[in-house]
């Protein structure tokens, strides 16, 4: 018995009683012990080589248990053996189909006692014969043992041991013995496999629950894995494939897979040639992975991430393969939405960039062109010099225009241009240019207009507008070198979130400029805007012109866009924001300068020496009795020394104080002080909205005007 005990505990927590759980064992225990011992006699009798020394062995090893026969117990329920009672020995001896009696009175008692007896023979079959007639001598044995086979009605004989006699056996008695010999060997080696195959069998058992139970974990884990997941054979037929698998194929193909289905056959031909290659070079042993699209047309064609593995068996021959995919398609898009992100900074912040650098170029320039035209400008108005003279001076004044239009561009680009954003009738201001846009493209393009009736007005720069649509037509003119037609129109739009790529949304009024001529590619079209891009070759154009039309509606508020491509012509589109205000129409002549407006001490204030010199003078030929200075802290200490000026004109931007702080520091004492701004550029943080502005560079009359406007403002706060 097997006896296994277990405390039961109280309510307390004590020991209150015990459990014993019994298991027979009698029948593993008795197999046991045989299966011990016949291992045992099977392991000592493999090596031995004659017959003698297997049956002495043998009788020996058996001759060790009490009783031989008893181990076999269990087999008289099958009724293979039979059981009787050895009143001499006292004991019940098993002895197969054959009854002890069987033996003879010599055998009987040489078994029972022990004692030596003379041998004459043993049949084959297990039956007590006579003496042999013949070729057998008489012999001194000293046990017997009688053997049975294990679960076979087969009874083997008896063992006989040979007494310690030098006599060696006959032929016949080797014969005899060699018989029993041959029958005792299978029997204990079947035995022995018996025990080996049980042994084996409850291992392979064991192997094949583990195994099973190893298989459903990976199907468990393969069957929740969200990646489609499919084997096939040589033959490009499936022969297994998870849900996610099937689930895919359905949704992009509309219909199952099933095992046994030529899974190439199951798309679309052109589909059907690629799957079947990248099948063929797994199955040719191949481990890869490839982007690919799969699917049909109208059901959508993902983009799949395919794996393929060939599947190889223990002798390494490819017998199938199995890929497993990903549908990619939602991240690659999301990675281009990136990479265009990605580029759209890269491209802003060198917009940026080029803008912080050309605004600071373009202020120095202004600054130096400022004494150029404005001493150009006093030359020629002077009519200083020959007819030669006066040409080469109109030719440099002319120059330093064109410099001072470059220089705007440049602002324009780095979106920091002095703007003045007004309503604007825009088909006004287009008829208004019409003629001027007809001549200068010449008489082989066509000019059409083509506005929407009753716009609202547009807020924008006039003048800015006016150079941004001009710089429009030219463009079109070298696009059309053989003629062509160019359709300038306005219309009302609105957009929403996402209509318009780079447009923001609200309300706007499009200035349209169209031409017929060679178009852009898209490589063109995306460069369009770049500062210094130009397609007309060297010395032919600046490469400012779009770029500066882009800087000007981004300073607005609103956004250009291109449609182009090659010979289909350019569309560009002005988004302008609509203004909230009336446009005014003012019918009043322009004022007519007089001496007077020009009388009275000027403040000058210039941290450039070659700017303050220029305009001091023009000031002078104006009227003006002028005090100059280099900086803010200069003009403060004058004033505090008991200078009033009359009118106050301060450069913007000097080391120190700025113009604008100087202005607000003056007029805190005096009011009514007339304060002109003068910038080289619309950098302009700190200026009050009220405070008139010029831009660097001016000639005399545009300074004048600005003058004009300021005493005309005093006078209409004094009256």
């Amino acid at each position: 018995m097997d006896l296994d005990y277990s405390p039961v505990l109280g309510e307390d927590g004590e020991p209150a009683g015990i459990i014993c759980i019994l298991a027979e064992t009698t029948e593993r225990v008795a197999a046991e012990r045989r299966t011990a011992f016949l291992l045992s006699l099977s392991d000592a009798l493999r090596p031995l080589a004659t017959p003698a020394a297997i049956m002495a062995l043998a009788a020996e090893r058996l001759g060790e248990q009490p009783n031989a026969s008893r181990v076999f117990y269990a087999e008289i329920a099958n009724g293979l053996m039979t059981v009787e009672a050895d009143h001499a020995r006292g004991v019940a001896s098993i002895v197969g189909k054959h009854s002890l009696e069987a033996f003879g009175p010599d055998l009987l008692n040489a078994y029972r006692t022990g004692a030596p007896v003379v041998v004459h023979d043993v049949a084959g079959d297990g039956r007590l014969s006579e003496p042999a007639r013949e070729g057998l001598q008489s012999r001194e044995v000293g046990a017997f043992v009688d053997v049975v086979l294990f679960n076979e009605d087969l009874w083997v004989g008896l063992l006989a041991v040979q007494s310690a006699s030098s006599r060696t056996w006959t032929a016949a008695e080797e014969s005899l013995v060699q018989e029993v010999g041959e029958r005792i060997r299978p029997a204990v080696e079947r035995a022995h496999a018996e025990v080996r195959l049980r042994e084996l069998n409850e291992t392979l058992e064991q192997q094949v629950v583990e195994r099973t139970e190893e298989l459903r974990r990976y199907q468990d884990i393969v069957e929740a894995t969200v990646a489609p997941i499919c084997a096939f054979d040589t033959n490009f037929r499936l022969i297994a494939f998870n849900r996610a698998h099937n689930d895919e194929f359905r949704r992009v193909n509309g219909f199952d897979t099933k095992i046994g289905d030529v899974f190439p056959d199951q798309f679309i031909p052109e589909q059907n040639a690629a799957m079947r290659r990248l099948m063929g070079r797994a199955l040719a042993g191949e481990s890869f992975t490839v982007l690919e699209e799969f699917g049909r047309p109208e059901l959508g064609t993902p983009c799949w991430e395919i794996t393929y593995t060939p599947l190889r068996d223990g002798a390494g021959t490819v017998v199938g393969a199995f890929h497993s995919a990903i549908d990619i398609s939602t991240r690659l898009v999301a990675q281009a939405e990136l990479e265009v992100a990605q580029e759209a900074l890269r491209q802003s912040q060198k917009m940026e960039a080029m803008g912080s650098l050309t605004g600071g170029v373009a202020h120095d320039f202004n600054n130096l062109l400022t004494p150029i035209i404005g001493s150009l400008d006093m030359l020629v108005r002077k009519e200083l010099g020959n007819e030669r003279e006066q040409r080469l001076i109109g030719g440099a004044l002319q120059s330093a225009e064109r410099a001072k239009t470059l220089v705007q561009r440049l602002l324009a680009f780095a979106r920091r241009q002095p703007l003045q954003p007004t309503p604007i009738d825009l088909e006004d201001l287009v008829c208004s240019m019409a003629d001027l846009i007809g001549s200068t493209l010449g008489p082989t393009i066509a000019v059409n207009l083509d506005i929407e009736a009753n716009l609202p007005p547009a807020s924008a720069d006039a003048n800015q507008l006016e150079m941004a649509l001009l710089n429009l037509a030219v463009n079109a003119r070298d696009a059309m070198p053989d003629g062509g037609v160019l359709t300038i129109g306005a219309h009302r739009c609105s957009v929403t979130d996402g209509d318009v790529a780079g447009i923001s949304a609200g309300s706007y009024v499009c200035l349209v400029v169209q031409d017929t001529g060679t178009g852009m590619d898209a490589t063109t079209v995306a460069r369009a805007i770049e500062p210094f891009f130009s397609t007309k070759g060297v010395g032919k154009g600046t490469g400012l012109g779009l770029s500066m039309v882009h800087g000007l509606l981004a300073q607005l508020g609103g956004g250009l866009t291109i449609d182009s491509a090659p010979g289909l012509g350019t569309k560009i589109q002005l988004w302008i924001p609509i203004s909230a205000e009336v446009v005014i129409i003012d019918a009043q002549a322009p004022p007519i300068l007089l001496a007077s407006d020009f009388a009275g001490r000027a403040l000058l204030v210039e941290d450039e020496e070659l700017v303050r010199i220029s305009t001091a003078e023009i000031l002078v030929d104006l009227g003006y009795e002028v005090s100059e200075v280099s900086s803010a802290e200069d003009a403060l200490r004058l004033v505090s020394e008991g200078f009033v000026p009359d009118v106050l004109i301060t450069d913007h931007l000097m080391p120190g104080m700025s113009g604008a702080e100087l202005a607000r520091s003056l007029k805190s004492g005096q009011p009514q002080l007339p304060v002109l701004i003068v910038s080289g550029y619309a950098d302009a943080d700190g200026i009050a909205p009220d405070l008139p502005r010029l831009t660097k560079p001016f000639r005399k009359d545009e300074l004048a005007a600005s003058l004009s406007a300021l005493s005309l403002s005093r006078a209409h706060q004094s009256g």
